[in-house]
């Protein structure tokens, strides 16, 4: 199958598009890889409603920071990065939100999901690095450091009702205004300048690359479906399903290390 992908890719201009299996393999989990239970995921609206619901974000964030601090680029992420040396990929829509693209070297990315490495005030819009928000929470809430939890996608980390009641969340430094993870949280709408630069990113695809992600959310799939309309060729390398599957012209079922160096090697 590997020769099958390589052949609806090669000798065109690649665009990918790049989900949450691309990071399994630094150590960041997935929302909907084999064998996980399904997740309910935090809501916009309720994050900006309730101070309980941030509180419980943010003292799972604490708990999971450590974890997206230590993760570090795959094989995978150095594939692609090597592709666009090589003028094979035009760039990246990620949907992931750990800033390992960047990291491994690739420099055209749009970041449709934002970064976590941000932190933005919704009322005066400065932003802080997210080590400057660690540092605030943990003085906040020195017992969090204590607390061992298990990791989870996107900085997450499980935690008990009990150990996040009695939570300090700290207000912007600048306004005293509330907080917020410079990302898009579920029910919350992509950016239109991020939505322009993704667009015009796939714009220059003479094919599309979907790695790690089963296109469950719309703000990915669309690209698959704008690629159909356009006869643009879709490959799709993933373990499990996805929703893009019957419009693939090529599909490998396989982790990410290992299926992009090869794909890398045979363009």
């Amino acid at each position: 199958m590997l020769d099958a992908l390589a052949n609806v890719l090669r000798g065109k201009r690649v665009v990918v598009l790049a989900g949450a299996g691309m990071s399994t393999e630094s150590g960041i989990p997935d929302y909907r890889g084999a064998g996980r239970s399904p997740r309910k995921s935090i809501q916009f609206r309720e994050f900006i409603q309730s101070a309980a619901v941030r509180a419980r974000y943010w003292a799972r964030s604490a708990a999971g920071w450590p974890v997206m601090v230590a993760a570090k680029p795959n094989a995978a992420h150095h594939a692609l990065a090597a592709l666009e040396e090589r003028g094979r990929v035009a760039g990246v829509i990620t949907q992931n939100v750990d800033g390992l693209h960047a990291a491994a070297g690739s420099r055209e990315v749009v970041e449709l999901h934002g970064a976590l490495e941000r932190v933005r005030c919704l009322d005066c819009r400065t932003t802080i690095p997210r080590t400057r928000m660690q540092e605030r929470l943990v003085l906040s809430n020195p017992h969090i450091t204590e607390r061992t939890a298990a990791a989870a996608p996107d900085g997450d980390a499980d935690l008990s009702d009990a150990a996040v009641a009695d939570f300090v969340v700290p207000p912007c430094d600048l306004c005293g205004g509330m907080l917020k993870p410079d990302v898009v949280l579920f029910g919350e709408n992509v950016p239109a300048d991020t939505v322009a630069r993704a667009w015009a990113l796939f714009d220059r695809a003479e094919a599309l690359l979907v790695a790690g992600s089963s296109l469950a959310v719309f703000s990915g799939y669309r690209f698959v479906v704008r690629a159909t309309e356009r006869s643009i060729p879709i490959a799709i390398i993933n373990l499990g399903p996805t929703r893009g599957d019957t419009f693939a012209a090529a599909k490998l079922e396989s982790s990410l290390g290992t299926a992009l160096p090869a794909l890398a090697s045979a363009l």
